[in-house]
């Protein structure tokens, strides 16, 4: 799906402040965060991903990667921003899920990081309802409809707009 926003010049200088520096974007969380969490303990998909993930240059996340990462509340100050990087060019950008899957999980972080980058949460806002009012306006057998999609972000809208954050 391909739904395209019509930022403001200013809006899209406010949003090239926030990138991440090309030294950022070649280490990893691990190097970042200055933390080495070892080796998993836990024999699971997710805590062994996680831990790999942990490893990995920032420039060589995937939207799947991003959105398992932001959906566990890890790296948030690195990764909300290069995640925001992919949701400015496609709000619609998916990981393994379905479209719209990195924004959802974008919009249920937890309130209390939103409170300590304000920037970043009213370009979220920005991006999520420019989103929702595109897809609002489809009609079912309308190219980019879709159902699930939808109620996802929509679910995720309303999180977002009853937290303490908003504003």
């Amino acid at each position: 799906m391909d739904i395209s926003l019509e930022m403001s010049k200013n809006w899209f200088e406010f949003s090239l402040d926030r990138m991440l520096t090309p030294s950022e974007l070649d280490k990893s969380l691990q190097e970042l965060e200055q933390s080495d969490w070892g080796e998993p303990t836990y024999d699971s998909h997710l805590v062994t991903t996680v831990h790999r993930l942990r490893r990995v240059a920032l420039r060589e996340f995937s939207l799947e990667d991003l959105r398992i990462m932001i959906g566990q509340s890890i790296g948030l100050p690195y990764l909300v921003p290069l995640a925001l990087q992919h949701l400015r060019k496609d709000p619609l950008a998916e990981g393994d899920f379905y479209p719209g899957d990195l924004l959802k999980g974008v919009l249920t972080v937890d309130p209390a990081f939103w409170r300590e980058h304000p920037e970043w949460r009213d370009e979220v806002r920005e991006i999520a309802s420019r989103t929702l009012t595109r897809l609002h306006s489809l009609k079912p057998g309308d190219e980019d409809h879709s159902d699930v999609v939808l109620d996802s972000l929509t679910e995720g809208w309303k999180l977002f707009e009853s937290a303490p954050h908003a504003v």
